[in-house]
């Protein structure tokens, strides 16, 4: 389980930083890690605590890496759209 963790995490940071090299998010390679490690972490503590998973670890890192890299700054878009008017 400790090994597990460990490799979601770099697996997690990959990702991020090949969806910055290929253009698929703008947040900057530091800004989209922290991001991904955070989904990763939260997709983690899911499966452990409640068994909920998409697969192996891996591939739960890089659904978890990609959904925070889609949902949280598209969240931040709309907080600043909404706060604009």
């Amino acid at each position: 389980m400790f090994f597990a963790f460990w490799g979601s995490l770099i697996i997690g940071g990959i990702t991020a930083y090949c969806a910055e090299k290929w253009d698929f998010t703008h947040h900057g390679v530091v800004q989209a890690i922290i991001i991904a490690i955070g989904g990763v972490v939260l997709l983690f503590m899911a499966r452990v605590m409640f068994n909920i998973s998409f697969g192996s670890f891996g591939v739960n890192a890089i659904v978890g890496a990609l959904g925070a890299l889609i949902l949280i700054p598209s969240e931040a878009i709309a907080r600043k759209r909404r706060n604009k008017r």
